[in-house]
């Protein structure tokens, strides 16, 4: 009895020291797993950050300082008045700020000398207040104005570099995110070899008592290291096995609810991707906007001023929507009213619209910004390209279980062959910058499948000289 004793004694710490083994094992990849993700979602958030700060300050460069600096040159407003260097404390705390932030010593070498430069700009607008307070000539101001330009054109070239550096630093994190993808699966491989090969050793040396249930839960390893995490397997009842078969199937279910967090973390990032690349498409909008209405105010027509501020303000006011990715319908069609009210009042001579939704639909939430790209595309490389005036159907109507938008213009269309073209760029995975002309249907049939379904996609029908009709199924529920 006293040797049995011992020897139950021994079995009970051979399988503890199995199971701590294999727990750590298992364990081990999943934290390095979660602190890679976390170190490369980092790396990603600084990136996407300084180049969305280098690009805003470049515009700032571009058009605030040549624009503020011309006009006080040509006396419509004085040096005191002018926001010279409200621009230039923006550009100097924004350039503070991503060398700060950035890690690669050619990086900051580059915003170096962009600081260096912002400096000299700083000079030569000290240097063009004093030739204004001392009445110089026009000519010599003007002469100042250029290297003022000059100064411009040179920080405006170093922030283009800096942005192309920092998108090749992005590439190199997906390069090391495939590569720390490729050396976890190998060790998770290793581990499972391994845990197997303990689970045949345990085997041959545990007594025929515990045999069947180590044969279980080798089992119960292979199936998880195959990938059914739903598998579980009974307690044996044997008291030094009770433990480790709880704990077996306690570590499948935490390894299938990391990898459901995962694929969750995976697809926030990509909601994030498309948001940014959504954010790309309006500026020119902005800008051609604001030419819009200078021109009108210029020109005294101030009912239309009025008309498309509205419009405009309430543009962006629904697509913010106070972060809601959901808004109702009738907003998501007030969204594109505004849109061609104001694109209506820039091209009036060539552009009819038409705008018409089911009134059942009501209160029916929708993925905004879905029809807006749309109507876009149709203006710029639909009714834009043809002559004579174009006419624009917004609408959406109800077939039954399914809401059904389209987006129909009578402009230029496509060849057959270029719309196979764009119906292959659609489904393909592409970078922004790769898309050219189709990047806002891209990025419409991107954000369908991410927030609706893999089945939601656009439908595109087109005849060269004749039109377009760009449409989409949603789900409907009364």
């Amino acid at each position: 009895m006293k040797r049995k004793k011992e020897k139950i004694k021994s079995i009970q710490k051979t399988l503890w020291f199995f199971y701590i083994l294999i727990l750590t094992l298992m364990i081990i990849p999943a934290v390095c797993s979660m602190a890679i993700t976390q170190h490369h979602t980092n790396q990603y958030n600084q990136i996407i950050k300084n180049v969305s700060r280098a690009n805003t300050i470049n515009q700032i460069i571009k058009q605030d300082i040549s624009s503020e600096i011309w006009e006080i040159v040509a006396g419509k407003k004085s040096f005191a008045e002018g926001r010279q260097y409200e621009i230039l404390l923006a550009i100097e705390n924004g350039i503070s700020d991503m060398l700060t932030t950035t890690d690669l010593k050619d990086n900051k070498q580059k915003l170096e000398v962009a600081n260096r430069a912002e400096k000299t700009l700083k000079k030569y607008i000290d240097l063009l207040g004093n030739q204004i307070k001392s009445n110089t000539p026009v000519s010599v101001q003007e002469e100042t104005l250029e290297e003022i330009r000059g100064c411009c054109s040179l920080m405006d070239d170093i922030f283009a570099d800096f942005i192309v550096a920092e998108i090749e630093t992005l590439s190199k994190t997906n390069d090391s995110i495939l590569h720390s993808s490729i050396l976890l699966l190998i060790i998770q491989i290793l581990i499972v070899i391994f845990v197997v090969f303990l689970a045949f050793f345990s085997m041959s040396t545990i007594s025929e008592s515990i045999r069947n249930p180590i044969h279980s839960m080798e089992v119960l390893s292979t199936k998880i290291a195959s990938g059914d995490l739903d598998s579980r397997i009974e307690r044996p009842n044997v008291k030094e096995l009770d433990n480790l078969s709880d704990n077996l199937n306690s570590m499948a279910g935490k390894i299938k609810g990391l990898i459901e967090a995962n694929i969750r973390e995976q697809k926030n990032l990509q909601k994030e991707e498309m948001k940014t690349l959504q954010a790309q498409i309006t500026p020119h909008f902005l800008y051609n906007t604001f030419d819009t209405i200078i021109w009108l105010a210029e020109s005294g027509q101030t009912e239309q001023v009025v008309e498309i501020t509205k419009a405009f303000s309430n543009f962006f006011r629904i697509s913010l929507s106070k972060g809601h990715d959901w808004i109702p319908i009738e907003q998501e069609f007030e969204h594109v009213k505004s849109y061609l009210t104001v694109q209506k009042i820039r091209y009036r001579d060539i552009l009819n619209y038409s705008i018409d939704f089911d009134e059942r639909l009501s209160g029916t939430m929708v993925l905004k910004l879905t029809l807006q790209p749309l109507v876009e595309n149709a203006i710029y490389h639909g009714i834009k390209n043809k002559r004579g005036r174009g006419n624009l159907k917004v609408s959406a109507k109800i077939e039954g279980s399914d809401i059904v938008f389209s987006v129909e213009d009578n402009g230029k269309g496509f060849t057959d062959q270029r719309l196979e073209q764009v119906k292959a760029e659609l489904k393909a995975e592409k970078q922004p910058d790769d898309l050219k002309v189709v990047y806002g249907l891209y990025n419409v049939n991107k954000r369908l499948n991410l927030y609706y379904d893999k089945s939601v996609n656009l439908e595109i029908k087109s005849e060269l000289d004749k039109g377009t009709v760009v449409s989409f199924k949603i789900p409907w529920s009364k």
